[in-house]
């Protein structure tokens, strides 16, 4: 399926070399205000070429939307946007039906779809994908924004570097001053040696990045399968490269006693709240009205210049492959809006499932 949400429901569409990638939205109602320029910045957060650091493909991600806007107000029909893939090189990928690229979905691929897919650049299962989620997040931040709610991530670790713990005004005042989006300037001069040897290796390294939502009320969410978890998980594991998520103090948890994990309550002005929050700001699959916290784990990217092994398909017999094409060292700093905006998307489907909106 090419769709998430209940009441905000996004369908996306495209592949990674065709001609465009894009998204249906559906569910915002009519007269919300949305302002394009901002869906265009995370966009422009997102795509390529920008250091050495990403990949040197270079698109100018120009999001076109048409329908269920009207001088920048929602009609309350469907929202569709499209964004063309301008700088396409598919001689690259003219083997990956035969010899599928290790790390890849190109074999998973083959064997669901009889060989029928469009493998160049990865096809619909490519991080290109991640595009029209950025626009449809960066369209459901707004609506949020306007009750108070914002979204905050940065790279809390990209191999084997690691950030201290920040705020989150040192992440909203420092993440985009670094090519790899780490608040921790001092951390982030490190990550940056990181990710270049790793280029100058012909390899690639994963990493960690932290997310936070702020604003929410107590209350949102259903138990079970319309959780705040499981919501948020879902986009988050859409993200093509996420091999993990936790919740608050997450694996953590399990070294630690009941005494220590459990976060007490107090009254803080007119306010019930936590003196810790080990929980992320979650009880029971609902907001308990502290920030929402979340770590998504980023496997290193598997597009690499060393040679590998795999099989050739046809002959059904052992080979090497060597990968080209323009790749990440490292996915991570391009990740970073796509988490904040992916769960955007959650976030603002379980408010109109709540009532709250």
């Amino acid at each position: 399926m090419n769709a998430f949400g209940a009441r905000y429901r996004t369908t996306i569409f495209g592949t990674s070399h065709g001609p465009f990638v894009g998204c249906t939205i559906e569910g915002l109602p009519s007269g919300t205000r949305i302002d394009e320029a901002f869906v265009q910045s995370q966009l422009d957060r997102r795509r390529p070429g920008q250091s050495l650091f990403v990949s040197q493909r270079k698109e100018e991600d120009r999001v076109e939307l048409s329908g269920g806007l009207r001088d920048g107000v929602a009609t309350g029909e469907p929202i569709v946007g499209i964004i063309r893939n301008e700088d396409v090189r598919s001689e690259s990928y003219a083997n990956v039906g035969r010899v599928p690229r290790p790390g890849h979905g190109d074999f998973a691929a083959i064997m669901k779809y009889g060989g029928k897919s469009d493998l160049r650049g990865g096809g619909q299962l490519s991080g290109r994908m991640t595009a029209p989620l950025v626009v449809s997040g960066a369209i459901a931040r707004q609506p949020l924004a306007s009750k108070g709610i914002r979204f905050y991530a940065h790279a809390a670790q990209i191999g084997r570097v690691s950030a201290r713990a920040m705020t989150l005004a040192e992440i909203e005042s420092n993440v985009e001053r670094t090519p790899v989006r780490c608040a921790d300037l001092d951390a982030a001069d490190r990550m940056v040696a990181e990710v270049e040897q790793a280029r100058k290796d012909r390899d690639s390294v994963g990493g960690i990045i932290e997310g936070t939502v702020t604003g929410l009320p107590a209350g949102v969410g259903e138990p079970f399968f319309e959780s705040v978890e499981s919501n948020l998980a879902h986009l988050l594991f859409s993200i093509p490269a996420v091999k993990g998520v936790d919740f608050g103090a997450g694996f953590r948890a399990a070294s630690m006693r009941g005494s220590e994990h459990n976060d007490p309550f107090a009254i803080e002005g007119d306010r019930v709240v936590t003196t810790s929050n080990h929980a992320g700001g979650i009880l029971g699959g609902i907001t308990n009205g502290m920030p929402v916290t979340f770590r998504v784990g980023v496997k290193p990217t598997p597009s690499i210049a060393k040679a590998q092994r795999s099989v050739d398909l046809e002959s059904m017999m052992p080979t090497e492959i060597n990968v080209t094409g323009r790749h990440d060292p490292c996915i991570v700093p391009r990740a970073v809006p796509v988490v904040e905006n992916a769960a955007a998307m959650a976030v603002l489907d379980l408010m109109f499932l709540g009532g709250f909106l």
